[in-house]
């Protein structure tokens, strides 16, 4: 059960009902420890990611030179991609309290999401919606405890409610959207979007990859079809290593973006 789709794919080929496809089910591992209802694959994955980036940062910063060798140019490019390109253009002049947030934010979605492809793991953890609706809360009371801390409750949520230059009338509609907008629709698009296509890539390497190998188990004219389906699995392969990094990048971005508005004295 560790091992993802090794593991479904063993079941696949256990099977005598013919091709089994995959389906939310796939999503949901028993524990690895009975009896502990905590101890599941996606958990352990999580503390795993903070293992390996604790170690990578650690090692590449250790022995810092000023000529950097290629590790230290590894870990030193990441984080200035996100303290440049993700809080000081985005944020501005009060940046540099962020970044920290951001980095961790950037490389801990990063992580867990190349988990999806990476042999003997082959799963993204945030294909489980729990976790970026967590990491969503974490940005939600972020940039509201920003923008009320900067500019007092009542002047933080009247920028929300009463827009300025637009006619009264119109706030009958705009403030319900707008409240609506800051306090739900933010933080929900937030999670479920990073959600969404980690479930809908890792789903589709399933529909390939399974449906190659139950190919092979058919008769001549399927065997020949097969290889097709390993090949569609392996490009889906390399096209959700991109939607990996830009969907940590989408979530990192639109953080920063949040609090630089929160941040504003007009937003």
């Amino acid at each position: 059960m560790f091992f993802g789709l090794v593991s479904r794919m063993g079941v696949q080929a256990a099977s005598d009902e013919g091709f089994n496809p995959p389906d939310a089910g796939d999503f949901n591992l028993p524990p690895f420890l009975e009896g502990n209802q905590f101890a599941t694959k996606p958990i352990l994955l999580v503390f795993l990611s903070v293992i390996l980036i604790s170690v990578f940062f650690y090692l590449s910063a250790r022995k810092a030179a000023l000529v950097p060798s290629r590790f230290q140019f590894a870990g030193e490019s990441i984080y200035s991609f996100v303290r440049n390109d993700l809080g000081r253009d985005v944020i501005g002049h009060e940046f540099m309290r962020f970044v920290p947030y951001l980095f961790t934010l950037f490389t801990f979605i990063l992580v867990n999401n190349i988990f999806g492809i990476v042999p003997f793991i082959q799963f993204p953890t945030m294909s489980r919606v729990s976790f970026p609706y967590v990491l969503a809360a974490f940005t939600f009371f972020i940039f509201h405890y920003v923008g009320i801390r900067k500019q007092g409750l009542w002047t933080y949520l009247k920028g929300i409610m009463f827009i300025p230059g637009v006619p009264k009338p119109a706030y009958i509609l705009i403030t319900p959207l707008e409240l609506a907008t800051y306090f739900l629709v933010r933080p929900m698009t937030l999670s479920l979007r990073l959600f969404a296509n980690m479930f809908a890539g890792h789903l589709l390497l399933l529909v390939f990859i399974l449906g190659g190998e139950h190919l092979l188990q058919g008769v001549i004219g399927l065997k020949l079809v097969s290889p097709f389906s390993f090949a569609i699995g392996i490009a889906l392969t390399f096209f959700e290593f991109m939607v990996q990094c830009l969907q940590a990048y989408i979530f990192t971005l639109l953080t920063a973006l949040y609090i630089a508005g929160a941040l504003a004295d007009e937003h």
